[in-house]
């Protein structure tokens, strides 16, 4: 049965008789896309455009680094999404043409779509610090761009390169970026590693910025667990890397301090994607602006951009936040398939974070979009972090939830 406004789709669509809904990116954003939509309208033709055979996913890809999971444990195959009825294509979205509807492959085929998701991620801002492009990449690892898992590799064998009693330097960026406990969970995933691994090493955490996520909570847990071996340097006590060099392993702050370290780990700024720069849906900030309550982008009716890709606001650039959104797109564009209003969008973000194997610290917030969608209003009597404490069950349990989290969501995205 066609959708019961299929009139109101483009002449294209009508003349094919299926309406097309393509996703590009298949990560939390795009993945749990594509299945919501075979779920919720089976007779919708959805595409699903990525890159990559499996999605390694970054959110536990921190505990690869500490030793507590392995690579495969956290790649996922498209199998089960071709099998519910998704044409998955493995390719690279190149451009987005939004007058035309249609998707420039990088093998040379365009794609056409009556409403497009688009979740391509993030593009690493080469050069933002002196020094570090993509070849510098090769040297002084990122991982924060999980693709094939080769940079996530790369770290991890530099760690346990790592001489006893070296100093791992970790460069963070300034907001926003994905993932905002991200760096600090790393940290703590290195640091439980050298504890066990490398007892006299130190790590030199160098942060653009003056304060971070659940920073209470990782500061607790970093003296309890940790001792001296964290030193965590803010951007106003000269944090802010802005040079690196690779071959040398130096990182070099605003006010000229030049710090030596064994293993430099730099997270470099970030932006859109490039399909969504290239393409022009992105604003001057990197970022692409949205209608919060549909997330179509304000300058590309059609096209619904979900995930990291979006504009910086208090919903933050996490797995979570791609999920459950990644839901509102679909259910806005099947609306505007069938000519009926969008439904009211409530959008949530639970993070955890571990700091340990048997230690967990959570965050979690509730979101909604203002009357006229243009920012997004975090809820003042919902959410909120984990009780500070000497709470040693509540950090177990917290730990064993956040593995069912990730279990559950997964599931959501690849089952």
């Amino acid at each position: 049965m066609l959708l019961p406004a299929l009139l109101a789709a483009p002449a294209l669509a009508r003349a094919q008789g299926q309406a097309r809904l393509v996703v590009v990116g298949g990560g939390f954003g795009g993945a749990s896309a594509a299945r919501f939509a075979r779920m919720t309208a089976p007779e919708v033709a959805v595409t699903l455009i990525e890159p990559q055979p499996r999605f390694i996913t970054c959110p536990y890809g921190n505990l690869v680094l500490g030793g507590l999971r392995d690579i495969e444990s956290i790649a996922f195959g498209y199998e089960r999404l071709a099998a519910r009825g998704v044409r998955v294509v493995q390719d690279r979205a190149l451009g987005i043409d939004p007058v035309a509807r249609t998707v420039r492959l990088g093998g040379g085929d365009t794609l056409g779509y009556d409403r497009l998701i688009l979740s391509p991620g993030i593009a690493l801002r080469w050069n933002a610090i002196e020094g570090y492009d993509a070849a510098a990449a090769e040297m002084m690892p990122h991982a924060w761009i999980a693709g094939d898992g080769a940079q996530l590799r790369l770290l991890r064998r530099q760690l346990q390169a790592l001489p006893e009693g070296g100093v791992v330097g970790i460069a963070i960026p300034p907001n926003p970026f994905r993932c905002p406990p991200g760096p600090y969970e790393r940290i703590s995933m290195i640091a439980a590693w050298l504890k066990r691994h490398r007892p006299r090493a130190k790590i030199l955490a160098l942060d653009a910025k003056e304060r971070f996520s659940k920073q209470p909570l990782f500061q607790d847990a970093w003296r309890a667990l940790y001792g001296g071996m964290i030193e965590w340097v803010p951007g106003n006590v000269d944090g802010r890397v802005v040079r690196v060099e690779p071959g040398a392993g130096v990182l070099e702050t605003e006010l000229g301090t030049r710090h030596r370290v064994d293993v430099a780990n730099v997270i470099p700024p970030q932006s859109a994607a490039a399909v969504a720069l290239d393409s022009g849906l992105a604003d001057r900030t990197g970022w692409v602006p949205v209608d919060f309550r549909t997330f179509e982008a304000r300058n590309a009716p059609g096209i619904h951009v979900i995930g990291d890709a979006n504009q910086p606001g208090p919903m933050p650039k996490s797995g979570f936040v791609a999920n459950n959104t990644a839901k509102q797109a679909v259910a806005s564009a099947l609306a505007a398939l069938r000519g009926t209003a969008p439904p009211e969008g409530v959008y949530f973000n639970t993070c955890y974070s571990h700091v340990a194997d048997d230690y967990g610290i959570s965050i979690v917030g509730l979101f909604r979009p203002n009357a006229d969608g243009s920012a997004v209003e975090e809820s003042r009597d919902a959410g909120g972090t984990s009780p500070r404490g000497d709470l040693p069950e509540q950090r177990r349990l917290e730990a064993r939830y956040a593995d069912g989290w990730y279990e559950s969501i997964t599931a959501d995205m690849f089952s």
